[in-house]
């Protein structure tokens, strides 16, 4: 397993630390819509004011690719954070400069401040090693609690710690240990259940759990790409004609190994999509025309929860449908329950399957929730992580 220095081990005492949070949250109007990114970092921003130490919070929100967007300010996530944490909390309109080089250093131990969207910077996402010394400037210390956004060698994230000591928050840790385990230390038998749109986004996943794992569930669209590799027309649905190849050499790579490889044996199809439009159940072969596949069917609900009761172990990535249209949910919503019920040791990431999660009520029937979506998927694939390799 990897290991990096806890801050619980270093003194932090009366130090300004900047850290990194995934504050991406989606808001509605003025006000942040859903708040577990924010929860999820309260643990580490606790104990380091606790522990007396001056801190300045960074994060990005949206996708304004160096440009300011009054939409994606951060103020709503101060207001929210503050709601949170029980005190007000000072939120600064830069995040480099003068003026946050003066309001660091007016705080005072067990103080802290937020600085605006990092993304509003051109740096950032270039990683531009100027731009990361100016972030790192004011600081004495940084601390990564990002794990959303571990994957991206940005300067918020991997560059300013070339210039100021570097260490893992308490988030960050835990997402280590636990997607550490299910490579490291799974129960048996390992289920490993992918889904989400696409094939190109996880063929390297797809490849470690077919080492790995004892059986491998593929739903959502992705799985119409290997449906289609094995010579079903599937009508009008959505699949990735150039991943037709690689998805042929994934179930090549199946047949010759022990993990177990199963597919939707029945799917929802509708002709729009669209809440509430009219829909069917069909066997794959039997798919034609205009249908559009939108969800996995109930016999392989029943199939994929069958595997699961027997399980030591689920990780999961990606929802099995469009669950976002009622009652396209209802393949992820039955596979979810089936690991509510069992006894297996539960492991999900990806924002839009922790999403159908917690509208299902069941989040706290799962026995971890990564914050990643993609950076779990690069984890579990054993990529290295930039945001975790610059830690000490």
């Amino acid at each position: 397993m990897i290991k990096k220095e806890s801050i619980k081990n270093i003194a932090v005492k009366g130090k300004k630390i900047l850290i990194r949070v995934d504050f991406n949250v989606p808001l509605e109007g003025d006000a942040v819509r859903d708040d577990t990114r924010i929860r999820a970092a309260l643990p580490t921003i606790n104990y380091l004011l606790e522990s007396g130490a001056r801190l300045a919070l960074i994060s990005h929100l949206g996708r304004p690719k160096g440009v300011p967007h009054p939409d994606l300010k951060l103020d709503p996530v101060a207001k929210r954070l503050g709601e949170l944490l029980g005190r007000p909390v000072k939120k600064l309109d830069l995040v480099t400069g003068p003026e946050v080089k003066a309001a660091v250093d007016s705080l005072t131990d067990g103080e802290l401040l937020l600085l605006e969207n990092v993304r509003f910077e051109k740096g950032e996402e270039k990683n531009d090693p100027d731009f990361a010394r100016e972030l790192a400037a004011p600081f004495n210390l940084f601390v990564n609690d990002a794990f959303g956004t571990a994957h991206r060698a940005h300067a918020s994230t991997a560059g300013v710690a070339a210039f100021i000591p570097a260490y893992a928050g308490l988030l960050m840790q835990k997402e280590i240990e636990e997607l550490s385990r299910c490579l490291d230390e799974p129960g048996r038998p390992l289920v490993a259940i992918l889904g989400g749109a696409k094939v190109s986004d996880k063929i390297g996943v797809v490849s470690r759990f077919l080492e790995l794992a004892d059986t491998l569930l593929i739903g959502g669209g992705m799985a119409n790409t290997f449906l289609a590799a094995k010579g079903y027309s599937l009508g009008a649905s959505f699949y990735e004609k150039e991943q037709l190849e690689s998805a042929s050499k994934l179930l090549e790579e199946a047949d010759r190994c022990s993990c177990r490889l199963l597919l939707p044996v029945d799917l929802v199809v509708t002709r729009k999509l669209e809440a509430g439009s009219p829909s069917a159940v069909l066997e794959p072969q039997a798919i034609n025309g205009d249908w559009k596949v939108v969800d996995i069917g109930p016999q392989t609900a029943t199939l994929f929860a069958g595997v699961i009761k027997e399980a030591g172990m689920v990780v999961w990535n990606g929802p099995l449908g469009v669950f976002e249209i009622p009652p396209f949910e209802q393949g992820t919503a039955a596979v979810v329950r089936a690991i509510a019920a069992g006894k297996a040791y539960s492991v999900i990431g990806g924002g839009d399957l922790v999403a159908a999660v917690e509208s299902l009520g069941l989040a706290d029937q799962i026995s971890f929730i990564s914050t990643g979506g993609g950076a779990t998927l690069e984890f579990w694939e054993g990529k290295e992580l930039p945001g975790i390799s610059v830690l000490r």
